[in-house]
């Protein structure tokens, strides 16, 4: 079986530039005639997090193009051959006959080439949380944390999954690095005010966004399952940890605060969350993960729009405003 390697990243392409590269398929668009035969689009992307619109220009035989398209998935890896040029100020991707496109086999690439990873150390950041656990003084949950956390397959899982889609901590390790960061914000809180409970700001912490575990899911990319566009991180996150809550045996004061601390973690009803913090520990772990969340997402943008462009500001559309580069 013939293997392919990734050459260039989306980031990379340049008007002009002779293409014969490996891709993955993040949208499709349909079959559309045109004055020589059909053809179709498609949205490819790959680990730099860029994507490039593909224009397929196929012959007169409708089948052939159809049965083509048909073949081709979300998520499918496929193998371009085709050039760059630029249509409507952007650059586009396109295959003219004899090029071609054609899906691979999972056996024909790496699929860790199409994500990106934690530019943390993931057995370090493994440490700091078993070590946070060892902060915590009371008995029933620490053997909550230690139950989850040191459950070989739980622990694997977490410690690769991504912390999000798109917005935030969208990489290999980016849920174990984003819970730590709201752990280690919420530590600093403590300082600040030590009437908090050190016991359900770490707990809270480190469970806030457990059940993202279902909502998203890796193939070549990140996506959201069916259960998660269905019920969300919240109340998967909540089921989770009630479970748990019962196996463990923790009282039912302490599974109520822990569970609110998860439903309101998005801070408002807007948000997401069904209810708004009521308590102060669950007003820190809403505000460290909303600084967690909204920090990490600007200095992404800020690394990605300083290698696109040398102006001094560049649109940032989910917050609508200007961001500063230089």
């Amino acid at each position: 079986m013939e293997k392919f390697e990734k050459k260039f990243s989306v980031a990379e392409l340049k008007e002009g530039m002779v293409v014969d590269d490996i891709f993955f398929v993040k949208f499709k668009k349909g079959i559309s005639p045109y004055q020589k035969g059909y053809a179709f689009e498609l949205t490819l992307s790959d680990s730099s997090g860029k994507n490039i619109e593909y224009k397929y220009w196929g012959g007169p035989e409708e089948e052939k193009v159809k049965a083509l398209y048909e073949s081709i998935l979300p998520d499918s890896v496929v193998r371009v051959q085709g050039r760059v040029s630029s249509y409507k100020d952007r650059l586009q991707l396109v295959t003219n006959e004899p090029m071609t496109i054609t899906v691979l086999s999972p056996g024909q690439y790496d699929p860790s080439v199409f994500l990106k990873r934690s530019r943390k150390d993931v057995s370090a950041m493994k440490k700091r949380l078993y070590e946070l656990i060892g902060y915590v003084k009371n008995e029933e949950v620490k053997n909550l944390l230690s139950g989850i956390f040191e459950d070989e397959g739980f622990i694997k899982r977490f410690s690769e999954h991504p912390g999000a889609i798109e917005i935030h901590h969208n990489w290999i390790g980016g849920l174990l690095e984003h819970t730590l960061e709201v752990a280690e914000i919420c530590l600093k809180l403590r300082e600040l005010y030590p009437e908090l409970d050190l016991d359900l700001l770490i707990a809270g912490a480190l469970l806030h966004d457990v059940g993202k575990l279902e909502e998203i899911e890796v193939t070549s990319r990140i996506r959201g399952t069916v259960k998660g566009q269905l019920y969300g991180h919240i109340t998967l996150g909540v089921i989770f940890v009630d479970k748990k809550c019962s196996e463990f045996g923790v009282s039912d004061s302490t599974r109520l605060k822990l569970l609110h601390i998860i439903i309101s973690h998005h801070g408002k009803n807007d948000y997401g969350s069904p209810k708004e913090p009521m308590f102060p520990e669950a007003a820190a772990v809403y505000y460290a993960d909303e600084m967690s969340s909204k920090i990490s997402e600007m200095i992404e943008f800020v690394k990605d729009a300083r290698a696109d462009t040398e102006d001094e500001f560049m649109f940032h559309k989910r917050s609508q405003k200007n961001i500063f580069l230089r």
